[in-house]
């Protein structure tokens, strides 16, 4: 086996603090913006919240994609392959789920 070049290593930081900088503004976001709008709609935002924060957090993950991968960075291939992926439009599917589903039931399911 050989060693990680300093360029993949370099590639590999990059993604970590993307992932660690989108989980976190999904964090913020959660709390912050979704949490009011929730109580505003009468729903409580109780339960496993990590289910919600997880959600918001990969819709901007997809918003992210969309827009580096489109207008950024078209001739990168991570994101050529991310934006034809079949499970990463049904994991985004689901977060909208997961995400929207207390609007229409009342409550936080999760």
């Amino acid at each position: 086996m050989g060693l990680i070049s300093l360029g993949e290593l370099k590639k590999v930081l990059i993604r970590l603090i993307e992932i660690i900088a989108i989980v976190s503004i999904g964090l913020l976001f959660t709390v912050y913006i979704l949490k009011p709008i929730y109580e505003n709609f009468g729903i409580l935002f109780i339960g496993n919240v990590w289910v919600t924060w997880f959600g918001v957090s990969f819709i901007l993950f997809v918003l992210y994609t969309l827009i580096v991968g489109l207008c950024i960075s078209k001739e990168s291939i991570l994101f050529k392959k991310r934006l034809t992926s079949v499970f990463f439009w049904l994991t985004f599917i689901g977060s909208n789920y997961v995400v929207f589903i207390p609007f229409i039931k009342g409550e936080n399911p999760f």
